[in-house]
């Protein structure tokens, strides 16, 4: 991939060079040591990929991801001395538009450049993905849940959390209503992506530990690499196969695995994202019965799931953000 870094710290941007520029298969292509002109030379010389800090002149990496996906889209990854202490800042970036965030190497040695690496591995895949959908992996047998009156699943990937907390703010579903969330985002940031969406909701949130029940009136995030699978009895399970899929963890394996062993009411969600990951397990939970929603591309950071879904007719309704919190709080209803 062609590479350009973003990033005014010189120990920091050299760190970032030598990573690129330990493998053949990436290109870097420049370095801004500003987010303006980290704008600029996208404009110039679009890359494949973006390797952003979080704080620098001019404009912040915020500010710059969002010029950026207006004027010269491309994949954006966040990397930032210590992300867990700019979890506000981070998930801003991700609603302009950033796929992912990982720690900047030079403050991690050795396992830092693996893991850099790793995640441009993973976002390659994602940008070379085959508009083929993939083959889905059978989840294990049907769940049933007497305390779960509605399962509302929602998937979402770059722009996902910001567009999630928009639905889902000021919002008291009834006692029976189960939300599970499945955002693409690194396992080691899963904790901190709950907690910061716990302050921004009026119910509680809390990460799906392997073993887990649906828990009626919780807002359940999945926390790991490996895919999210419904079991018997409304039991929530990881499970690392199918492993050639670039989305982990797959929202359309759980949406698959919501229309063909979950028997009660449910709504299924798809936001914001790169890709087709959940376009095809959407439709599975349409010809289910299931309500079905995706958002328009007005509202999208990246419209690329739900146009996916929208091209498959997968999708009852397409609707921007405040109006899919309409709609479930009129499908669903509110806590009395």
């Amino acid at each position: 991939m062609k590479i350009g870094i973003a990033n005014d710290v010189a120990m920091a941007a050299e760190a970032l060079r030598r990573v690129v520029a330990s493998t053949s298969e990436h290109q870097l292509l420049w370095i801004a040591r500003t987010g303006a002109e980290a704008v600029r030379m996208c404009a110039d010389n679009r890359p494949d990929l973006v390797l952003m800090d979080l704080n620098m002149p001019e404009l912040d990496g915020v500010e710059a991801t969002r010029q950026i996906m207006q004027k010269s889209p491309c994949a954006i990854l966040i990397v930032t001395g210590q992300p867990q202490e700019s979890v506000g800042q981070v998930f801003r970036a991700m609603g302009a538009g950033a796929l992912d965030v990982t720690a900047t190497p030079v403050l991690r040695g050795s396992a830092g450049d693996a893991e850099l690496l790793a995640k441009i591995k993973t976002i390659g895949k994602l940008l070379r993905v085959s508009r083929a959908d993939q083959p889905a992996r059978t989840p294990p047998a049907a769940g049933d849940s007497s305390a779960v009156t509605h399962l509302l699943a929602i998937g979402a990937s770059t722009g996902g959390p910001v567009a999630i907390a928009a639905i889902l703010a000021n919002w008291q579903p009834p006692a029976g209503t189960a939300v599970v969330i499945v955002q693409h985002i690194d396992a080691h940031f899963a904790p901190q992506f709950a907690r910061w969406l716990g302050e921004q909701l009026a119910m509680p949130v809390q990460v799906i530990a392997d073993g887990d029940l649906l828990a009626p009136g919780t807002v359940q995030v999945a926390m790991t690499n490996d895919h999210l699978l419904l079991g018997a009895g409304g039991r929530l399970r990881y499970d690392p196969n199918p492993r050639e899929y670039a989305y982990r963890p797959s929202v359309d394996v759980f949406f698959r695995c919501v229309a063909q062993h979950w028997n009660g009411a449910a709504t299924g969600v798809l936001l914001t994202g790169m890709g087709r990951d959940g376009a095809a397990g959407l439709l599975a939970m349409r010809e289910a019965g299931n309500a079905t929603i995706s958002q328009d591309e007005a509202s999208s950071a990246v419209y690329g799931m739900p146009r996916a879904a929208a091209d498959l007719g997968a999708a009852q309704n397409i609707l921007p953000l405040d109006g899919i919190a309409r709609a479930l709080r009129s499908r669903i209803g509110v806590k009395l």
